[in-house]
Formats: structure tokens, sequence, C-alpha cells
């Protein structure tokens, strides 16, 4: 495959042009780490928005940044940490456990929606996006939204691009919200728990006045994975509060006298629980190298362990569970068992199964991405039709 990287707008519409008028598809990306999710497809040409970098505008006191889509997202975070902001959906990188080499891109995060443990309360990536640059499928450039947090201007396109994965453009600038890092982090951690126990525990955590921005379960089949096997013994159910450092204090106290009728209970102090929430953000226990199939099924909160239980009964499952519940990061032993995962999903009320890992002939079989009822299918092609007529951009990632 032949990477074409741009420079800049100018030759990102002329390469665009040249292939939506031969009709030849173009793979969209940027770092690249998310290559292989979604399903094959044949294409010579991959569409790179590396070579579209840099900080177009950021002023910490507007909390709003503008960058070019092929940014790395660690440059991104690491000027944000100097100015003592953030990404607040807190956006994992996909290399690990896709086995990809590379560096996410800050246009790749909004291009696939990507949200991590926080998104309980900040919402998915799509929610801090304000603004969007792409080009359609005629090379013609688009821009929607703007930098002012009340201009809602083209602010349904700007969720539209959001988690389009590439399908009806190409991103060349985003403009998003950044607000305050919190000064420090806790993380209180309730052992022993089953699962149902700890959906349980972790609804009674989120219904307290105490603001828990990450309420996670990890069985004991995961646990020796995180921290490098420094979890208290025993399943862990991890619940992170964060903020200014006595306010944390009192809240920890207040979340810890409450779940302690849940289980016993211990903490973890900012170093450890910083990194615990990055390796359960990155999938840590499932970057393991190999091409079982992984599965990130988004159901209700606290449902979660249902699916799995449902699933064991028919097929080998190993999962942990982030999002109080409603994230369910599954590998299976075997094949993806496509079929079965989204009945079970649907049975218990909907959501969406989708299928982020697996092998090349897996992938030629099984639909990446959940069904949609026949109304969204035939909304979804008419957009598509309208952004990208000759349908180059991204054939692989239609669900």
């Amino acid at each position: 495959m032949i990477d074409l990287m741009p420079t800049s707008e100018e030759e990102a519409a002329g390469i665009v042009r040249t292939h939506a008028q031969s009709g030849r598809p173009l793979v969209i990306c940027g770092g690249n780490t998310r290559s292989g999710f979604g399903n094959a497809v044949a294409a010579e040409d991959r569409l790179r928005s590396t070579g579209l970098t840099g900080i177009v505008a950021y002023n910490p006191g507007e909390m709003v940044m503008t960058v070019r889509s092929g940014t790395p997202l660690a440059e991104v975070e690491a000027a944000l940490q100097e100015s003592g902001q953030m990404l607040a959906f807190e956006p994992m990188d996909h290399g690990p456990v896709m086995g990809t080499s590379g560096e996410p891109t800050i246009g790749g995060v909004f291009a696939a929606n990507v949200s991590g443990p926080r998104r309980l309360i900040a919402g998915a990536a799509r929610d801090s996006l304000l603004g969007v640059r792409f080009f359609n499928g005629k090379g013609e450039i688009i821009k929607a939204g703007g930098r002012v947090m009340k201009n809602v201007t083209g602010l349904d396109l700007v969720k539209l691009v959001a988690g389009s994965h590439g399908t009806l453009g190409f991103l060349t600038e985003v403009t998003f919200r950044v607000p305050p890092r919190p000064k420090t982090e806790r993380t209180v951690v309730l052992s022993g728990l089953n699962d149902a126990e700890a959906a349980n525990a972790m609804a009674a955590a989120m219904a307290l006045p105490v603001e828990v921005s990450g309420a996670a379960h990890l069985p004991l089949t995961v646990t020796w994975k995180f921290l490098a096997g420094k979890l208290p013994e025993g399943e862990a159910t991890v619940l992170r509060i964060e903020g200014l450092p006595g306010s944390v204090d009192v809240r920890i106290e207040k979340l810890a006298a409450a779940m302690s009728a849940f289980a016993t209970v211990t903490r973890l102090e900012q170093p450890e629980s910083h990194k615990l929430w990055q390796e359960i953000r990155d999938v840590l226990p499932y970057a393991d190298g190999t091409a079982r199939p992984v599965w990130r099924v988004s159901v209700a909160p606290g449902t979660g362990h249902q699916l799995v239980a449902a699933l064991r009964l028919e097929a080998a499952v190993d999962a942990f569970y982030d999002w109080q519940g409603g994230l369910v990061w599954m590998r299976m032993e075997a094949g993806p068992e496509a079929e079965l995962v989204r009945r079970y999903t649907k049975a218990l009320g909907g959501g969406h199964a989708t299928l982020i890992r697996a092998s090349d002939e897996a992938r030629a079989v099984t639909s990446a991405f959940h069904p949609e009822p026949e109304a969204v299918v035939m909304l979804s092609r008419r957009v598509k039709e309208k952004f990208d007529p000759a349908g180059i951009f991204n054939p692989g990632k239609m669900g």
C-alpha cells in the first residue's frame, strides 16, 4: 500500500480529486494505530494526515485549542499539561491492544470518537469537539463549528464527522474544549466482589455526592495484569476521585466509608491511581500480542456482567468492565462469535458491540460494526452519498 502524506490542504485536495475522478478507494488514517480495525478493503493508496501538524491556536484562558489533524496526540497532551489543562474524555491509545506501531493523532482521536474512563462524567470525544475543517469526496473544503463554545453553527455536522471513521471526509483541522486538569486524584479499591456485586457497589458509588470520575471492575482473571500485579489480592472494583487536594481528601473518606458496607476497602495514592486508570483506558490485559478477538460492547450501566454471564454459557470469554459496567471489554478465546455477542446484547435491551481486533480471516467474514436499524442504514447511506458520492473514503469502515 502506498502512503500519501500531503503537507498542505491544497495537496490533499488534489489527491482526493484525482481518486474521486478515477473511483479508486482511499484508506484514510492518521498515525495508523487503528490499522486493522474495520473490514478489509482492496485499496492501493492510504491518505495519511501525518504531514499536517502543529497547534494553530491555543489560549489557555479561552480553554479552546485548534490543531491540525495529523498532530501527534502526545504533542497535544504535553502542551495542555504545561498549561494545567487536559482532554476531558481521556482518549485511549489503541496501539497496544491492536498490536500496531505509530503514534495516535488528534484527528484520529476525533474521527474514531475515542473516549476513555472519564466518559462517565465528561462525555465522549465528540462532546468536546467545537469545530472541524475537512475535505469531502469531491476535494472541497468544508468548515463547520467554531472556536466559541456558545457558537452552535454547524454543531450537528461537527458531531456527525466525529466517529465517522474517515468515511465522510479527510480531517485537516479540529477545534476542541480543554478544561482544567485535576490537581490530584486517588482511587478506592474494593476487594473480592463478584461481577454482580461489583455492579451494585458501583451503582451505589455513582449515586453518592462525591463526583466519582471513574468506575471499573477488574475480575480475578485480569487483576494481576494491572499495576504489575500490585493490586490487593482478589477481584478489584475501582472508583476514582479527582479535584483539588482538600476536596479529594474529604470525598475519598466519604466514598470509602460508604463502600466499606460492600467489601474491604483500600486506597491508591496519585501515582498508582494515575497509572491504573491509564492501563484500564488502554485495555492492558488484552494487549497480549495475539489476534484473539477483542470486543468493545457498550450497554446500559450495570448490565455488562449479565451479558458476560450469558455468553459464558456458550463460549469461552474473558472480560472486564469500565463506565460503571456499561463498557465491556471482552476477549474471546476462539472465534469472534459475532452472532452470539450481538444477539445477547440485543436481548439485554440493546447496545453496540464493535469488533476491535480479530485475525484477517475473521475480519473478512465478520462485520466490525454493530448492525443498525434499516432506517438508520438508509439515512447513513444518503449522508455518505452527499459527502462522498464516488464512495472512495474508507469503504471498509462503513457499518
